[in-house]
């Protein structure tokens, strides 16, 4: 899987009729491949589940939920199905592929089978509510706001009738949830669901959206038989799961440590007043256990024994420091900085710096005098605050990969704005700011958008509250410059990667622990899972949130 596009309403819509019109696929086929998807997931996600009651609308969503019903009728499953829709003679408002769906349905009927004529009409089918799976098939893609009529009342029924422990699966889209929504939550109604299936491609929705009740329930992707060429999207966004497979390829035989790059960590502070040392030990802890053939962490010479005692495989290098332990502009000497940066292929810059005026000096002058692809971070970004219009400048030495990883409150003061408009508009804050300073911008917090110099941007989905705490982005950090180190022939996709796995291995750690005592290194663990986790199973399924039953992790020693 090289790449997943994130298509609008109407792209999806496209990508339909030039599947079945250019590519010649019926659309009935694949309205069947989506039933089958819907039906085999309910079946593997809620194995417990034996009454089912599959909740549809007139349209191709419930023409989908139809078809699953029958098949997980034909699985031996106790199903009911309820049509919201008039019950006239015209196939009960029924059209094209829905029409056909419901006729394969009834003739002859699979499981029960009502039609919902009017909203008093639901409370004719309470024994539909008392069951173990609600399949919300109501309203797909092409919904529009606001949800109203059957729809509503629907959602009404089942908010009193439904037992709390029931779990809702939503076929497409949660019903009332509009697909090009691009915000976390929604004030106007929408139905709950526990776990989301979706088909070819997500969209906006899928991952800006907490659709489930919870970020770590189930949000998956399906492909029914749409062809590559069909899937076409101006968005410029894509899923940042998908690049990690630039790191399923197994390393070749002959592979030795100078094949996979070596990280230079420049950080830390260490004097009478305190320090943070732990910060750049972190980071290179992370680009080793990212798989950096080499890491060597430069830091204040006073906190070289506390940095080098972290790991035996982590080469230290003692940086000339002031009198109050930080980095001293004496090390741009170049008898000094030469040694530095030989050999070195990527650079991770700033985690524990501190802000003093020579720490200043040598931050700006480390990256005007080296060629180094650079990942920036912490106290280094906030230097950059004052100095932006330098960036562009540093990004054309070499035309290198220049990676910068600010949290809102850093991304507020590089962009000259505030907390509240990042996060009120953080896809454009990311994409504006990456295209005008031509670096890769990786903006943190829920949802962590990664965004290119070219107009990309990724959004990733994977991490979790636990991840709120002091040394998460040092970690990140290192991850970074760990694959940027590996996979320099594609800087795009190993930053991207770096960021979906960070997550990936905290969600594995979480399931054996909890948020609130989750600290950032204790999902180093958990990496080798998350290395080896792929998000394209057997049967198709890409999972873009949330974790397959299987995966639940093993306890690891660090």
């Amino acid at each position: 899987m090289v790449s997943m596009r994130i298509l609008s309403a109407a792209e999806m819509q496209a990508c339909d009729r030039a599947t079945t019109e250019r590519f010649g696929i019926p659309s009935f086929d694949l309205m069947g491949h989506a039933a089958s998807a819907v039906a085999s997931f309910a079946q593997q996600q809620f194995p417990r589940a034996r009454r089912i009651t599959v909740l549809c609308g007139k349209g191709n969503n419930g023409g989908d939920g139809m078809m699953a019903a029958r098949l997980l009728a034909d699985a031996g499953l106790d199903v009911t199905t309820l049509l919201l829709g008039s019950s006239d003679q015209d196939n009960h408002g029924l059209k094209g592929d829905a029409a056909q769906a419901w006729r394969e349905l009834t003739q002859p009927m699979h499981g029960q089978v009502h039609s919902v004529a009017a909203p008093e009409d639901l409370e004719k089918c309470q024994s539909a509510l008392a069951c173990d799976l609600l399949i919300d098939a109501l309203l797909g893609t092409g919904f529009k706001p606001p949800m109203k009529g059957l729809a509503l009342a629907a959602l009404e029924w089942i908010k009193a009738g439904l037992a709390p422990a029931v779990p809702i699966l939503a076929i497409d889209l949660p019903s009332g949830w509009p697909a090009d929504e691009t915000g976390a939550t929604l004030s106007s109604p929408v139905f709950p669901a526990d776990a989301v299936v979706t088909f070819t491609a997500p969209k906006p929705a899928h991952v800006f959206g907490q659709l489930t009740r919870s970020w770590q329930q189930s949000v998956v992707v399906v492909p029914i038989g749409s062809p590559e060429e069909a899937i076409v999207s101006s968005l410029q966004l894509e899923w940042a799961g998908a690049s990690a497979a630039l790191t399923h390829a197994p390393r070749g035989s002959a592979a030795n440590k100078g094949n996979f790059g070596h990280v230079l960590v420049a950080g830390g502070s260490f004097g009478p007043a305190g320090g943070k040392a732990g910060a750049p030990a972190i980071t290179a802890l992370a680009a080793l256990r990212g798989g950096a053939g080499l890491v060597t962490a430069a830091v204040p010479a006073p906190a070289l024994a506390a940095v080098s005692s972290l790991a035996p495989e982590l080469m230290t290098w003692p940086l000339a420091a002031t009198p109050t332990g930080a980095v001293s502009q004496e090390n741009l000497a170049p008898d000094r900085l030469a040694p530095l940066t030989q050999g070195k292929t990527v650079l991770a810059l700033g985690p524990g710096l501190g802000q003093d005026p020579e720490t200043a000096q040598f931050v700006l002058g480390l990256l005007a005098a080296t060629t180094l692809p650079a990942v920036i971070d912490a106290d280094a970004l906030n230097i950059i605050a004052a100095h932006t219009a330098q960036l562009a400048e540093f990004a054309r030495r070499g035309a290198r990969t220049l990676v910068l990883t600010p949290h809102p409150g850093e991304m507020a003061r590089l962009a000259g704005t505030t907390v509240a408009e990042v996060q009120a508009n953080r896809l454009e804050t990311a994409r504006s700011f990456a295209r005008r300073h031509h670096v890769t911008l990786v903006l943190k917090g829920a949802r962590t958008l990664i965004a290119h110099p070219d107009g990309r941007v990724a959004v990733n989905t994977t991490g979790n509250p636990g991840m709120a705490k002091g040394g998460s982005g040092d970690l990140l950090t290192g991850l970074i410059a760990g694959l940027l180190a590996q996979y320099a022939a594609d800087p795009a996709r190993a930053v991207e990667a770096a960021v979906y796995l960070h997550g990936l291995s905290a969600d594995l750690a979480v399931r054996s622990s909890d948020e609130h005592t989750f600290l950032a290194t204790d999902s180093l663990p958990f990496l080798s899972q998350a290395f080896r986790f792929y998000s394209r199973r057997a049967n198709g399924y890409v999972w873009i949130q949330g974790l397959p039953p299987e995966a639940a992790p093993r306890e690891a020693a660090l």
